[in-house]
């Protein structure tokens, strides 16, 4: 049977900050969902992650009805995963030529993790400590691997993850857009099953919230909507001290009408934050 799938975004300045440099957006038309943290200063940082999530929007709306290609050839994932990966450099490529013509924007850069969805097909991208999380069958599993000098210290066994969940150095990441001419996103793809959860999210979550913390939030709401506005709550609650953003994508069973009506969608199944 096809799967619909359900979708819930909200974004949030945080207990502590004046701006919010979180921006996200999905078309779900063409299967696209992006999350990004802008960073760099003043409204840099909102301007890096706008221009991140609208370069990532326009390149698969213009690709619409098209076979997905690349003109970086990988055997490790599929060819829509590489199209993300070309997305990403152009908006590694945008980032950097606003940040060129403007001095307020001079360095400015961005984390990014995204998803496109085909069916029950995913792939998923990303660049920074902005995270990808599957709910399956009542557990939770991280997909991404941080960029931060606190996961690579805690991945080659040098700090304790207690340690790394108090460190300092957690805002440290290793890769961004915008700061190096080639950006280097991980890709890979997974099959989607009926009921998963994946929850796309920036650190100013994740930093304050355990992965239980979200499991629980996540399978106690009635909807994905709920749980969305449930798990930025609990960050507030938890006093977090960055901005908060999460987009939930549900896959569910498709049931006849909603084939019908899916056929007579408009441009209006879309959804866009600027912060």
């Amino acid at each position: 049977m096809p799967f619909a799938i359900e979708v819930a975004a909200q974004t949030d300045v945080g207990c502590v900050r004046a701006d919010n440099e979180d921006n996200f957006g999905y078309d779900i038309n063409c299967g696209i969902f992006v999350v990004c943290d802008g960073m760099g200063g003043l409204a840099a940082g909102e301007v890096a992650s706008k221009i991140a999530v609208d370069t990532l929007l326009q390149y698969f709306q213009d690709r619409t009805g098209k076979s997905a290609s690349s003109q970086n050839p990988s055997e490790n994932v599929s060819p829509r995963a590489r199209a993300l990966g070309e997305a990403i450099q152009r908006a590694n490529h945008a980032i950097r030529e606003a940040s060129a013509v403007q001095a307020g924007q001079a360095g400015m850069g961005s984390t990014i993790v995204c998803a496109l969805v085909h069916e029950n097909f995913v792939s998923f991208a990303h660049v920074g400590d902005s995270r990808i999380y599957l709910v399956r069958d009542g557990s939770i599993r991280q997909l991404t691997q941080d960029h931060s000098l606190v996961m690579q210290g805690l991945r080659l066994g040098l700090i304790s993850s207690k340690q790394a969940a108090s460190s300092k150095l957690q805002n440290v990441i290793t890769r961004a857009l915008g700061p190096e001419e080639i950006v280097e996103p991980d890709l890979d793809d997974m099959i989607a099953m009926s009921g998963d959860t994946l929850v796309l999210t920036s650190d100013g979550l994740t930093r304050v919230l355990t992965d239980e913390d979200l499991l629980a939030c996540i399978t106690a709401a009635p909807s994905v909507n709920d749980a969305c506005a449930h798990l930025i709550d609990s960050a507030k609650e938890a006093d977090c001290d960055d901005n908060v953003t999460c987009l939930l994508i549900r896959f569910v069973e498709e049931r006849w009408y909603q084939s019908c009506i899916r056929r007579f969608r408009t441009g209006s199944d879309h959804g866009k934050a600027v912060s």
